[in-house]
């Protein structure tokens, strides 16, 4: 694994709160987190059917803009009784013309769901995979998951996205009732930022 050793990294995002959330991460490292916006960066049409391709899409354009070394994303919702699906289009499941509903988007899943009469547990994960872009093309890939199954009607109006739905295994409350911060300790972002800090440690 190539380590990183600059001082300034760049957050192949528009998102605030992600970019936060991975500044905290790394203040430890004393690293600067700089931000898309900062560079006016416009973001890469996402053209790929993998999570790994779209992070990959994102932390090289971001890179390569700025020669800075980039850090991008890709995340969603893996249903095993839907072949995978959402998959990479989990937010396009959400969209509509006036912005994203994930009440819809649970729906949809739920009804696709009854459409394949598979019977519960409906197996899922949510998977989270970090990249890390070099200005020379060179990156580094950090994947995370975390596995539950998914249940009806949604519960809790914690979290986000499809969170009210899913249940992590071991426990027996949905991601939508759990306490954000407990939440956030298992996620499968957490999984993929606790294996991005080797990359920092040298």
């Amino acid at each position: 694994m190539r380590t990183f050793s600059g001082s300034e990294i760049l957050v192949a995002s528009h998102n605030t709160g992600k970019i936060e959330e991975i500044a905290h991460l790394l203040e430890p490292f004393g690293i600067k987190v700089r931000a898309a916006s900062e560079f006016g960066l416009d973001e890469p049409e996402e053209t790929e059917t993998t999570f790994v391709g779209n992070a990959r899409i994102k932390a090289h354009f971001a890179a390569k803009e700025t020669g800075l070394p980039a850090l991008a994303d890709d995340s969603g919702l893996s249903v095993a009784a839907l072949n995978g699906d959402p998959g990479v289009y989990t937010a396009d499941w959400a969209e509509t013309g006036d912005g994203r509903d994930f009440d819809m988007a649970m729906r949809k899943v739920n009804d696709a769901l009854q459409a394949t009469g598979a019977a519960e547990p409906w197996v899922a994960k949510f998977c989270c995979t970090l990249v890390l872009a070099w200005p020379d093309g060179h990156d580094e890939v950090f994947p995370g998951e975390i596995v539950g199954r998914l249940t009806w009607p949604p519960r809790g109006d914690q979290g986000h996205g499809y969170d009210p739905v899913f249940i992590p295994d071991g426990h027996d409350i949905t991601f939508g009732e759990m306490d954000r911060w407990e939440k956030n300790k298992m996620s499968h972002r957490a999984d993929a930022f606790a294996k991005l800090t080797q990359a920092f440690e040298g």
